[in-house]
């Protein structure tokens, strides 16, 4: 019997789904937008709130995370995007609060060439989380999540 061939997107759909995760805070943008479209056909199962701006998603993951004693997820797009959530990536670090950013990239073969809206996240999350990676192959999304 031959594999299921799936995207990355509906990957991480059921990786989230298979580590429990019920509720998402994000705001769509062009890089993320693959991901927002496997959530839709999972909005039976993954509630998503969508949110004025990314610093907020950040930090309502941070509140639910506390609140409800579960993992805050937020989904964002690349570029400014991303970096909108510094504040609350750093702020959940200091509090032990755990949560997980789920950011949109360019291409792989666009990284390190400044392209639109490309940033080094991983580099500027490092000091300021327990862990950051950059997916680069869809196969490697289920043991990231």
């Amino acid at each position: 019997m031959a594999k299921e061939r799936i995207t990355g997107s509906e990957a991480l759909m059921r990786s989230l789904e298979h580590q429990g995760v019920k509720t998402l805070f994000g705001y769509p943008g062009g890089a993320i937008m693959p991901v927002f479209d496997a959530l839709y056909d999972h909005r039976d199962k993954l509630n998503h709130i969508l949110v004025r701006h990314e610093q907020g998603a950040a930090h309502a993951a941070q509140g639910f995370a506390r609140v409800s004693g579960e993992v805050g997820v937020c989904l964002v797009t690349s570029g400014p995007g991303a970096t909108n959530t510094i504040t609350g990536i750093a702020d959940a670090m200091i509090d032990s609060t755990p949560i997980v950013v789920i950011a949109g990239q360019v291409g792989a073969g666009l990284l390190g060439t400044d392209a639109f809206q490309e940033v080094d996240l991983v580099g500027i999350t490092q000091p300021i989380s327990k862990w950051s990676y950059q997916i680069r192959r869809a196969e490697d999304v289920a043991w990231a999540v």
